[in-house]
């Protein structure tokens, strides 16, 4: 399994401008093959930083989420939504068991 966790951040009242963009890119995400979590979480004590987690089935299965429509869409509004800072770390880790 494949996590990813880290925060974004964006400007000043940015967050209410990237709502509608996060929200599709959330629901696009969850749809896709090998995607188990992707949230996005606000921080109470500095709205303008986001926690980002995400758990993936394996590398191919990130990789096509790389690849895919909806981020290359995200990637070129991020500035326009107000997207200044990003910073994710990618762990490797065994699956839960239940």
């Amino acid at each position: 399994m494949i996590v990813i966790e880290g925060t974004i951040r964006f400007s000043e009242g940015g967050l209410d401008a990237a709502r509608s963009a996060m929200e599709a890119m959330i629901h696009a995400t969850r749809a896709e093959d090998g995607c188990h979590e992707y949230s996005f979480s606000i921080d109470f004590l500095d709205p303008t930083r986001i926690w980002v987690n995400e758990r993936w089935e394996s590398r191919e299965a990130l990789g096509a989420h790389a690849r895919s429509a909806h981020m290359a869409e995200w990637r070129n509004t991020a500035t326009e939504i107000g997207l200044t800072e990003r910073s994710l770390r990618l762990y490797e880790a065994e699956p839960e068991e239940l």
